[in-house]
């Protein structure tokens, strides 16, 4: 860590990268360092002119997406494992074949001295001549792909939609090579930017009547309602985000809140809050009357919590922080609906944060479930009779979704799912999920439970 950082402080004092592409080296070495790359994009975004903003973004995504395929490439270039070599170097040799094979308007002579800047701002300039013999190898030899002659299909297709092989044929295992290959190759293509509007701000009326005359391009969403997909932003959508008018939120997160189906008046528990996307949601539905108790296990990421709801001028949220895995403050059946929300792998959200891909592990799937049958377990007993106990992820792993709700139904037999008004969407178990591949959203999972007695 030590080390990455002192590359990007001394990167810092250079003007002779471009600032996109500088910046995108920066972040990228604090994403190896375990940091993700959405919130260092955020913080980067005031210190960039729009332009660059743009190309920042796309080399930061699109190297974390294709990291395995451009790694592998590297190897053919250089003979060599690109795990060998120096970690900026590789970062700079990502960058420059990204630029390379992906963005076609760039010049190839401009990419391979930028990168060769690079090394040498990296004060690693001896590795000067292999990034520049590479990339311009490279540039000659545009149609070399490090997936064609692999022999074992499933690490073909891991190369060609660089995902883990471990992923790859986990995904084959439970939903078969064709689904899987879809959903592989959609993680690689950037998410659609949906948001709905603050009612206790603004007139969702009067806000899209404003950004279409602006110019933006609106479309209602086919899933959720009130969600609206935007293209064609402009400032004037920037500028309703941060005043709070309206808030960007995936079309499948903001369909957990529709399935809770809060009403008028009444006491929701929402277990697992942080950062606020389905709470303050879940809080405007009340329309100021009942509460909405937001507990989290970290008490700084409920202050995130608090800045929504005191921004989306919201006075029936209350937090609290707790570990929803234990004893749990509360009378039994004291809530009419309670939220499990359940810290998942996030296998649903890779093309929002594709750095993910490259973290996870089986072994952190195993233990995620094992957490996520502890929080609905605990927060069962909660729920009054009658009343609905929703559990969701946003991830798309069989062992964190079907199975946490099949094994909390053969353990409590006062619970059963309720059907849901979304046939289009539900699967064979009677339980939502979304796609990407094939609702263009995040990969969700929802289950509505009700209480009998």
């Amino acid at each position: 860590m030590a080390h990455t950082s002192r590359l990007a402080t001394a990167l810092a004092r250079t003007n002779t990268v471009s600032p996109a592409r500088l910046a995108a080296f920066e972040i990228l070495l604090r994403v190896e360092d375990g940091a993700y790359a959405s919130i260092l994009l955020a913080q980067k975004e005031p210190e960039l002119a729009p332009r660059d903003r743009a190309l920042c973004h796309e080399l930061v995504m699109g190297v974390l997406r294709w990291q395995l395929w451009l790694d592998r490439l590297a190897e053919h270039f250089t003979e060599r494992a690109s795990a060998d070599l120096d970690v900026a170097i590789r970062l700079i040799l990502r960058l420059g074949l990204y630029q390379l094979r992906f963005l076609s308007r760039v010049p190839a002579s401009a990419i391979v001295n930028e990168s060769v800047n690079l090394v040498h701002r990296a004060r690693l300039r001896s590795a000067g001549a292999l990034v520049n013999a590479v990339l311009r190898r490279a540039a000659r030899e545009p149609d070399v792909d490090p997936a064609q002659g692999m022999a074992d299909p499933l690490e073909r297709l891991a190369v060609s939609t660089s995902h883990p092989a471990w992923l790859i044929e986990r995904w084959t295992t439970a939903f078969g090579v064709e689904e899987t290959e879809a959903f592989a190759r959609s993680n690689n293509q950037p998410a659609p930017i949906a948001f709905r509007v603050v009612t206790q701000r603004a007139s969702e009326v009067e806000i899209i009547t404003q950004l279409r005359a602006s110019g933006a391009k609106l479309e209602p969403s086919k899933i959720a309602k009130h969600a609206w997909r935007i293209t064609g932003n402009g400032p004037l959508f920037a500028e309703l985000v941060a005043g709070g008018q309206i808030y960007v939120q995936d079309e499948a997160s903001q369909m957990v809140a529709q399935v809770l189906d809060a009403r008028a008046g009444e006491r929701i528990l929402d277990l697992c809050a942080a950062p606020g996307s389905k709470t303050t949601q879940i809080a405007s539905a009340l329309r100021d009357t009942g509460v909405v108790i937001a507990s989290d296990l970290h008490a700084h990421r409920l202050r995130t919590v608090r800045d929504t709801t005191k921004q989306h001028h919201l006075s029936n949220v209350h937090c609290l922080t707790l570990n929803g895995v234990e004893p749990l403050p509360f009378r039994e059946k004291s809530f009419d609906r309670v939220l499990v929300d359940a810290p998942c792998s996030g296998s649903g959200t890779f093309r929002r944060n594709p750095e993910i891909r490259w973290r996870i592990s089986a072994d952190d799937i195993d233990d995620l479930a094992s957490r996520q049958n502890r929080l609905l377990l605990n927060a069962a007993p909660l729920v009054k009779p009658g009343g609905r106990l929703v559990y969701s992820t946003c991830s798309v792993e069989p062992e964190e979704n079907e199975s946490v709700v099949q094994t909390f139904l053969e353990n409590n037999i006062n619970f059963s799912l309720l059907p849901l008004p979304l046939s289009n969407l539900l699967s064979s178990a009677g339980t939502l999920r979304t796609w990407p591949q094939h609702h263009d959203t995040d990969g969700f999972f929802i289950a509505s439970l009700q209480r009998s007695n």
